[in-house]
């Protein structure tokens, strides 16, 4: 076995030009596969990942601000927005009827300008009837979120002073976020009476956007869960009914609307690879089939040596064994150096939610590519190591003198 190996090795470094166009069609089967998984996985677990950072049943806005798509917008991608209503809409939502929970939620979009740090968008809450931002903290930061404090989201480089500044409001970073593969990445999170102030000084810095509002008593929208025994769709509709200027919407509609065009991305990748894969398993049949070929003589001269049939098919197999086996490391190595740094850019060209496996789920992954794709490279050997072994020797000596 060694010297079969040994020999199959030569082989392999006597024709490097052949060798490494192998190598290449096998490190597109590990590419394919590690890559397209990887990206399917993401989509789906950042999906998982926005329905429960969402928290809500349903989720009340402006009106202005549903037919806009703002909040899809802030929750998604990240793009900093804002818009307003009076809280006392909060109040008439918390009082419909099947409404356990109500709590509101304040909108801000800092600037590139002096005043911040970094333009981000703000999101504030209400400490008191948060039943949405709380449990998430508290995955990590034990503490409470105080006057002047902010936590930031996983994509927010972590400032080495230990403060921000938004709108001349000096804010100390208290902790950061765990990563949900959404638009809050991107988010700074500030209690009511922090956020407030922030936009206090926006409109005492004569920002436009705030020259007309009634900081004390704006609000951005509502997020509500609802009582046991009433149905969602019957609250929104009654919300929808008896409060005015607003719109009401089932989270779980958003979900999926979201998971829509999710189904659509994953049919397309996945086509993508199966398309892939069937050609590059087709090329590589064919020119194991053809290398096979012109190395007739080569195997008829080893059984003259004393080769058996089942050596030339088992060096022939070795040789397929390293040319998959390296080039499906390459393959998975190099989608693992695409899918992984540029996670956020992907995220935002699809405007999806977008959240990497965990590292177990990724090791798993990249095993399983590698196996699978080492696998697809034996067997295409395999008819023509068949065909090999049943070549009449002499025959062959002959063609060829």
């Amino acid at each position: 076995m060694k010297f079969e190996r040994t020999l199959a090795w030569k082989n392999l470094t006597r024709k490097t030009g052949r060798t490494a166009a192998l190598i290449l069609l096998a490190a597109f089967l590990s590419l394919s596969i590690f890559g397209g998984s990887i990206v399917v996985m993401s989509l789906r677990s950042g999906l998982k990942s926005y329905e429960a950072r969402l928290g809500a049943d349903i989720v009340v806005v402006p009106y202005e601000a549903q037919t806009k798509g703002t909040l899809e917008s802030i929750l998604l991608q990240g793009i900093p927005g804002f818009f307003y209503m009076d809280r006392s809409y909060y109040e008439k939502v918390a009082a419909t009827e099947g409404v356990e929970q109500a709590t509101p939620q304040f909108y801000l979009a800092s600037t590139s300008a002096g005043c911040c740090s970094v333009p981000v968008q703000i999101i504030g809450f209400d400490p008191e009837t948060d039943f949405i931002i709380k449990p998430w903290i508290r995955d990590s930061y034990a503490g409470d979120v105080g006057d002047g404090d902010i936590l930031i989201g996983s994509s927010i480089e972590m400032p080495l002073s230990g403060y921000l500044t938004f709108y001349n409001t000096d804010c100390r970073v208290v902790g950061q976020l765990e990563q949900t593969g959404t638009g809050l990445d991107t988010a700074v999170y500030a209690n009511m009476h922090t956020i407030r102030a922030m936009t206090q000084n926006a409109k005492s810095l004569g920002f436009q956007s705030f020259t007309d509002l009634d900081v004390g008593q704006a609000i951005s929208s509502v997020m509500v869960k609802v009582e046991d025994g009433y149905g969602i769709s019957e609250v929104t509709d009654d919300i929808n009914i008896h409060v005015r200027h607003v719109e009401a919407t089932q989270a779980k509609q958003m979900v999926s609307s979201i998971a829509g065009g999710l189904t659509s991305v994953i049919r397309i990748i996945g086509l993508l690879t199966a398309m892939i894969w069937v050609l590059a398993l087709a090329i590589l049949m064919i020119a194991f089939a053809m290398i096979a070929g012109e190395r007739k003589k080569e195997f008829a001269v080893l059984r003259v040596m004393g080769a058996s049939r089942n050596m030339l098919s088992r060096l022939l197999l070795g040789e397929s064994a390293m040319i998959s086996l390296i080039g499906s490391l390459l393959g998975a190595i190099l989608a693992a150096l695409i899918v992984f740094p540029f996670g956020n850019l992907i995220r935002s060209e699809l405007e999806l939610p977008y959240l990497l496996p965990n590292m177990g789920t990724v090791a798993a992954l990249f095993v399983g590519s590698v196996l699978l794709s080492v696998l697809a490279g034996a067997l295409t050997a395999l008819w023509s190591a068949l065909r090999i072994s049943r070549s009449e020797t002499g025959l062959i000596l002959r063609e060829g003198a």
